[in-house]
């Protein structure tokens, strides 16, 4: 998207305020009709959806440690489920550009089911992903208070934070 952005002649700043403030929360191929149109771009959709995936997955990093940690989780015996937020060809290629994908049982995206974290109905399909009921039990390792901690704590699932740097602010105790 930042190739196309870049081209159009006029007040290029208001343009890229624009595009955050519509992709702050989540993007969706459907966004991109709407900022083809306002911003009268004359690439197709699916272009500039393709390009905005591709820039996310070329960005993208696991924190160090992690896949070695979920190997290890693995060759203990855990189940491992991932329940995330996102469009599905998004969060596909993150996983699968980050090496994490094989390492999972089941994979969760609210597009594909049609709910969104903190909704129980994601956190129920992502255990019916893993072959376990959400009655069972479990773990939910999250970066948000509100979607993640207290949504696993709401559906039964006991949490931890991820805390990337950042204060507890808000959210459960």
């Amino acid at each position: 998207m930042g190739g196309c952005l870049r081209s159009l002649p006029w007040m290029p700043d208001q343009a890229a305020a624009l595009v955050t403030a519509r992709l702050r929360d989540r993007a969706y191929p459907e966004d991109f009709d709407y900022l083809r149109d306002v911003l009268r771009l004359a690439e197709g959709t699916e272009d500039l959806w393709r390009e905005y995936v591709d820039g996310v997955t070329r960005s993208v990093r696991c924190f160090p440690g992690v896949l070695d940690g979920l190997q290890g989780l693995r060759r203990e015996g855990w189940t491992l489920g991932i329940a995330t937020n996102g469009a599905v060809d998004i969060q596909r290629a993150k996983l699968d550009v980050t090496g994490l994908t094989g390492l999972f049982d089941g994979v969760t995206i609210s597009e594909g089911v049609g709910a969104r974290k903190p909704e129980r109905a994601l956190f129920d399909a992502a255990a019916a992903a893993c072959g376990v009921p959400l009655s069972a039990g479990g773990w939910l390792v999250g970066d948000n208070p509100t979607t993640d901690i207290a949504g696993a704590q709401a559906a039964g699932l006991r949490a931890a934070w991820v805390a990337g740097g950042r204060e507890w602010t808000d959210g459960p105790p």
